[in-house]
């Protein structure tokens, strides 16, 4: 039998971080086989197994919530692959806007038929891709109500989405501060910095407590989401996740 791995050693094999191993705890997904009277956590060969389970379903894009569905047989491995088809062929979609823009760019720079400003864009959304997918994901997760405001936004001119990427750039950004600072995520200054977080995100959709707690969650499990948080900071996507929690908890309930 195998001896059991510390957790800064499944850490190492794996490449999973610490902070998220205990996350994966904390949500259990993934408890460790024991834990030691200091409290270190340890794994043994099932754990390892169930771990690279996860990685192999977060590969495929799919959020933590699916995955313990996944895992717990609740959900099949051919249903959750439906749902990640779905992402796919849209993104495929988007792609294939992008290529035949280019195309046409190219022969235009060879020659061709002259592009008017708008055609030089096509395939590209005048606003956050993201904001578009989210209220795409927002409505599938929390409902119609969730998303009434994004549809609003499809008018703006380009004046106003530079002002709304601005307001939510500032948002993140003293968020950010705050992180780097060490400021509990539950400290008043943070949720007043997270108010304007749900007011940058109030332009594109509205949120109740449940469904901006949820988008917290999203945050941090959602690769998509995660990675470009992470940029940020390390550990700044689980920092985001917590504080609209807390900001959900006693702010919109």
């Amino acid at each position: 039998m195998d001896e059991p791995l510390s957790i800064a050693q499944v850490s190492k094999a794996s490449g999973v971080t610490s902070r998220t191993l205990r996350h994966y705890d904390d949500i259990g997904l993934l408890p460790p086989a024991y834990a030691d009277s200091s409290g270190r956590r340890f794994y043994q060969r099932e754990q390892l197994i169930r771990l690279q389970q996860i990685r192999l379903l977060r590969e495929l894009g799919l959020g933590l919530d699916t995955i313990a569905e996944i895992l717990g047989g609740s959900v099949s491995r051919a249903q959750a692959l439906r749902l990640h088809r779905k992402w796919l062929l849209a993104e495929r979609d988007r792609l294939d806007r992008l290529a035949t823009t280019v195309t046409r760019t190219i022969a235009e720079l060879e020659g061709g038929e002259h592009m008017s400003a708008h055609e030089l864009f096509e395939g590209f959304s005048p606003h956050s891709e993201k904001a578009e997918w989210l209220a795409q994901e927002a409505a599938e997760r929390w409902g119609d109500n969730a998303v009434r405001s994004h549809e609003r936004s499809k008018t703006w001119s380009d004046e106003k989405w530079a002002a709304v990427k601005r307001e939510g750039a500032g948002a993140t950004d003293r968020l950010a501060e705050l992180a780097r600072e060490g400021v509990p995520a539950d400290d008043e200054r943070v949720l007043d910095a997270v108010a304007a977080h749900r007011a940058w995100l109030e332009h594109f959709w509205t949120p109740d407590a449940t469904s901006y707690a949820g988008l917290g969650r999203l945050y941090s499990d959602d690769e998509r989401f995660r990675n470009q948080y992470e940029a940020v900071q390390p550990g700044f996507a689980e920092y985001l996740r917590d504080a609209m929690g807390a900001y959900a908890r006693s702010r919109m309930t």
